[in-house]
């Protein structure tokens, strides 16, 4: 199963345990909520997708690396206790609370979300003395003498033996009271995930045309020899963090997250020949209008791989101006929102709003608005572009403010109207670029027609386009006559199944 399939079967799980009956109780009782239980290769998203899952289902996540943890931090430290039995007293040993249980409410205390995931990494990899307490654990949902509380849900991950010397083997009777799932690396699940995420267009381009470098292991006489989605990920922000400190990333920095020094030293070679090709054919002049024809005949007549590189910075670019679009909808939306609540509270003097003056009122909705976020935030239900989004709306409400405050505003209606002004000309500004997104577009599509017309790289271009989840957006509202022709026109001939194929091929 790959890790797109495993993410929705989580989901599943977690909207099944957690589904009440007409009395508030779980359908599913607690002691039959199995565990859920993920196998698979290190570095392929297993713990990345449980943060996306508990922000997704709106639930908290306390997340533990069980390798980690001691008997004592995971089951509680032992202390006497007295206990009457039979009308006789005895001394009783008793435990304090497990660590791992104590952070589940103080999750709940801090964030005010009663249910959630408890995810343990690295499971069947814990020590001879923990070993006892996490089959308790998976079987009986408790640490020590401590029970998880009602509406968590257990998520545990480990690897494979092969991949870990320290691999426990779980016998059949804890095996048979989790549900299991295994996980296999995925090169198109990942590129979905790669292509939302922004990862560096160089990796994205160099995977599609290199897919069995995506996730390779090997083991060889000088030890393991590694390159994994995390590495890739990681070396994508890196990268991309050079780029703008004006850094060149060399074969030695690429091993670094690459821990595989053929596909480092290919990887490193690739970008190198990228950023020759990111010169050579001035691409940024290219995406404004302005083509030189000699370009277009270096172009014609370069070599396959090369062709393909250029199809790839062009769809870079325009997949950043279309996700930098995307989030700026985004922030309008969001503003309308805000907007049209304002507006009740300005037009309505009958309520009394009046009294608290326009001033009070809008900082009255900046305060709910950055109190709603900070909850979110403590909540941990943000994801990092949510959160930029909520801080461009707090600093536009509160430009308006100044404005308001700065022409002396007093009427709830004159304010309002002001108001409505400004967004208008946030809407402009977005139309704006909208155009100027669509303007670099068809450049794009000028440069692909001049210099390959309707051959293979044209395929690529709109295959891609297809699967770009921004790309996506932004053609559900701009009108690009050539996409919709291309598409019916290539992609009917010819899958995109069959172009990576092709490109497969190319990378061996």
């Amino acid at each position: 199963m790959n890790i797109k399939r495993a993410k929705q079967e989580i989901k599943d799980t977690i909207e099944a345990y957690l589904l009440k009956d007409e009395y508030g109780e779980y359908v599913i009782p607690q002691i039959r909520q199995r565990p859920v239980l993920l196998l698979g290769a290190p570095g392929i998203g297993k713990t990345q997708i449980m943060e996306q899952i508990a922000k997704e289902c709106g639930i908290a996540l306390v997340a533990y690396t069980i390798t980690h943890h001691t008997r004592q931090s995971a089951i509680g430290l032992p202390f006497v206790s007295r206990q009457n039995f039979g009308g006789r007293e005895y001394t009783v040993t008793e435990y304090t609370m497990s660590e791992i249980v104590a952070s589940l409410y103080e999750k709940m205390e801090k964030t005010g979300l009663s249910e959630g995931i408890l995810f343990i990494d690295e499971i069947n990899c814990v020590s001879e003395t923990l070993a006892p307490a996490m089959l308790q654990f998976l079987q009986c949902k408790t640490f020590g003498s401590h029970e998880i509380p009602q509406g968590w849900i257990i998520v545990a991950a480990g690897n494979p033996p092969e991949y870990n010397k320290s691999v426990r083997e779980f016998d059949v009777v804890t095996m048979d009271r989790v549900k299991k799932i295994e996980v296999e690396p995925d090169f198109a699940v990942w590129k979905e995930y790669a292509q939302l995420q922004q990862l560096h267009p160089a990796i994205i381009s160099y995977l599609n045309t290199r897919t069995a470098h995506f996730y390779k292991m090997e083991t060889t006489v000088d030890g393991r020899k590694f390159a994994t989605p995390r590495g890739w990920e990681d070396l994508s922000q890196m990268l991309t963090v050079y780029d703008a400190l004006g850094k060149e990333m060399d074969r030695e920095v690429v091993v670094q997250y690459i821990q595989h020094e053929t596909i480092a030293k290919d990887f490193a070679n690739y970008l190198e020949l990228y950023r020759k090709y990111q010169m050579d054919y001035q691409l940024e002049e290219v995406l404004e209008g302005r083509i030189d024809p000699l370009l277009l005949k270096k172009a014609a007549h370069a070599p396959f791989d090369e062709r393909l590189s250029v199809v790839g910075l062009l769809l870079g670019r325009c997949r950043n101006r279309f996700a930098k679009l995307m989030r700026a909808e985004q922030a309008t939306e969001l503003l309308y929102e805000e907007l049209k609540k304002l507006k009740a509270q300005l037009l309505a003097g009958e309520t009394g709003n009046e009294a608290a003056g326009v001033d009070g009122i809008l900082s009255a909705a900046l305060a709910r608005f950055q109190a709603e976020t900070e909850r979110r935030k403590t909540a941990e239900l943000l994801t990092r572009q949510e959160e930029q989004t909520r801080r461009r709306v707090t600093e536009l409400l509160e430009q308006y403010q100044r404005n308001l405050r700065k022409e002396n505003v007093q009427d709830g209606g004159t304010a309002f109207a002001r108001l409505k002004e400004w967004f208008d000309g946030e809407q402009d500004a977005l139309e704006r670029e909208m155009a100027e997104a669509g303007a670099m577009l068809e450049h794009a599509f000028d440069f692909l027609e001049a210099a390959f017309s309707a051959g293979q790289e044209m395929v690529i271009f709109v295959t891609e386009l297809n699967r770009d989840p921004y790309s996506v957006h932004f053609l559900q509202d701009y009108e690009c006559e050539r996409y919709y022709r291309y598409n019916r026109e290539l992609l009917f001939e010819e899958s995109g199944q069959a172009i990576e194929a092709r490109l497969r091929e190319l990378g061996r």
